[in-house]
């Protein structure tokens, strides 16, 4: 058992599928597969239930998943601290991002980075996309964690470099207290119950929404509207209505059973999400460090 089966394995389980995990690590479905092979081989027990759609661990998988969660944190504080503090880094970083990569991706690694680089000044702005863009253009932060500008706002990043971070997707999530619904929809469905509404995460998503709606005729009376993703999470779980949120605000609710994902297959929308910053950076010893250091934070993370 390797370091890499066991982000392999938490993956798919984050996920939900192997299809899933192996375009989040960039891997064939395949070799992922084979990874999971070995890893029950190792071990001599199931470690997955596969469904048609979807892989769900079994109880002894649960309780890898749980211990794998630990290391991979482990492992991720070692390399943060390892590539830090023998470095002496020093100096200040103002990172921008939507309110839920951030509590996604930066808030879990903020107190580890913040230990092993006392010298370093951090600081957090949360907004809407195109004002992270555009304060990140102007010199007023060195870093935004966003999804694809050109996809999703229609932006160019002039003299922008910009990194991978992860890829994500948009879900259809229903409470599944008293859900009477399959796995999949038509747009249709979208007419039948009360539907919430999350505006200016994902505003690609927001066009695609808009332009089915309208081609189809669609009557569609929004129950509650927000931007903010916590919120509407309770909305939905608390059985109000449905709605579209980003898959990685959702996996936990998703996994524990309080939220049902529903596909609609022509609102199907991928995202990848960047780190960006600008060209011939002053600090890019700093800029780099804390890639590194956030770069597999979405691996096997609740």
């Amino acid at each position: 058992m390797n370091l890499q089966q066991l982000i392999t394995f938490s993956t798919v389980v984050a996920e939900g599928s192997m299809t899933a995990a192996a375009e989040k690590l960039y891997l064939t479905q395949p070799a992922v597969s084979q990874q999971i092979r070995n890893l029950e081989d190792e071990l001599g027990v199931n470690l997955l239930v596969r469904g048609v759609r979807q892989a769900k661990p079994t109880v002894q998988g649960q309780m890898l998943f749980d211990y794998a969660k630990k290391i991979i944190a482990l492992t991720q504080a070692a390399q943060v601290a390892v590539q830090t503090l023998g470095e002496g880094i020093k100096g200040s970083l103002r990172v921008g991002a939507l309110n839920s990569l951030g509590l996604y991706l930066l808030s879990p690694l903020v107190g580890t980075f913040l230990r092993h680089n006392p010298k370093v000044s951090l600081q957090l702005f949360y907004s809407e996309g195109p004002e992270v863009l555009s304060k990140l253009q102007k010199g007023e932060i060195d870093v935004a964690i966003l999804p694809d500008v050109r996809g999703e706002y229609g932006k160019d990043p002039v003299d922008l470099e910009e990194r991978p971070l992860l890829k994500d997707e948009v879900w259809l999530v229903a409470s599944s207290r008293g859900l009477n619904a399959s796995a999949q929809a038509s747009p249709k469905d979208l007419e039948e119950r009360p539907l919430a509404l999350l505006k200016g995460v994902y505003p690609g998503f927001d066009k695609r929404l808009r332009d089915l709606v309208e081609s189809r005729s669609l009557r569609l009376t929004p129950s509650f509207e927000t931007n903010n993703v916590g919120t509407m999470k309770k909305v939905i779980e608390s059985g109000l209505g449905w709605g579209f949120v980003p898959a990685h605000s959702v996996r936990k609710q998703v996994r524990a059973g309080r939220l049902t994902p529903i596909e609609i297959p022509e609102l199907k929308h991928n995202v990848n999400v960047h780190y960006y910053y600008r060209k011939n950076d002053s600090d890019m010893q700093v800029i780099d460090v804390f890639y590194n250091a956030i770069k597999p934070a979405g691996v096997g993370r609740e």
